[in-house]
């Protein structure tokens, strides 16, 4: 059960600090917030669940051989509960959200989420899953500035999600739309399942 409860925090705090940074009046910084948030989560949970915050790295992971489908699954109810009580915490906090991160437009959002998560999971893979990089110091500031950086160079086209859960949880607080979720979540999954499968190529031994 410990490694659903860190799931559960780390991905809690990754989606209050997402709501609130980008209707807290820090502009395009609020990424550097995101980002802060995560790394140190990641560093405070890694041990425990292998910090994945998102069902797509936790699908990604599975498809690397790194878990069960049971155990992605559970990972995957336990991080969207986490982000839906992180927004309606949020909700609570300041009432919905005021800004609207909604797309530029479908194609090109849609490929952002593919490229963005692709980034992303391709860094957790290589930097916490992998035997050459294991006991590194220095995979949560890897993940937490990936995050930064996919943030800032996709941010405008797709509001960057790059994670299931937190566009549920960025819809119920209303700073993605509804209408939009669709791209977020699909983007996001075949982004993780292109970097599980490049991972793959390019470490056969694992």
């Amino acid at each position: 059960m410990r490694k659903f409860f860190a799931e559960f925090v780390g991905t809690f705090f990754l989606m209050l600090a997402i709501c609130l940074a980008v209707t807290g009046g820090l502009g395009t910084m609020a990424p550097i917030a995101i980002g802060l948030t995560l790394m140190v989560m990641v560093y405070a949970c890694g041990h425990l669940s292998g910090a994945h915050f998102n069902p797509a790295v936790s699908i990604a992971v599975l498809l690397r051989g790194k878990m069960t489908a049971g155990e992605s699954v559970a990972y995957i109810v336990t991080q969207l509960l986490a982000a839906t009580a992180a927004a309606g915490v949020a909700l609570g906090l300041k009432g919905a959200g005021a800004t609207s991160a909604g797309v530029s437009g479908a194609s090109s959002a849609f490929a952002a989420e593919i490229i963005g998560t692709f980034g992303l999971a391709w860094v957790i893979l290589n930097v916490a899953t992998a035997k050459s990089t294991q006991g590194n110091s220095y995979f949560g500031a890897a993940i937490g500035l990936t995050v930064t950086a996919m943030a800032f160079i996709f941010g405008g086209f797709s509001g960057g999600a790059f994670n299931p859960a937190v566009a549920l949880g960025g819809a119920i607080f209303g700073i993605f739309r509804w209408t939009d979720i669709w791209i977020h979540i699909l983007g996001s999954v075949i982004g993780a399942c292109g970097a599980a499968m490049a991972f793959r190529v390019t470490h056969p031994g694992e």
